[in-house]
């Protein structure tokens, strides 16, 4: 499924030093997702000893990722 990162959520990554390739694992593979408000959700994840939270819109064909943060 095609990802794709809003501009906040690219800044986001580059702020925090967290790589596409991380956020893609977690998606694929959440330690738990939840629903949040106007159909985004959450996914929570742990890779490298550090543990990330995605926020995100998921469509049909693709992924939309709004923000990352540490937890």
């Amino acid at each position: 499924m095609k990802i794709i990162y809003l501009d906040h959520a690219k800044r986001r990554l580059k702020q925090r030093g967290i790589e596409e390739w991380e956020i893609e694992h977690i998606l694929k593979h959440p330690s738990y997702t939840k629903k949040s408000f106007d159909g985004r959700k959450i996914a929570v994840g742990e890779l490298k000893d550090r543990k990330l939270k995605i926020i995100y819109i998921q469509e049909e064909s693709y992924i939309k990722v709004i923000s990352v943060m540490f937890l």
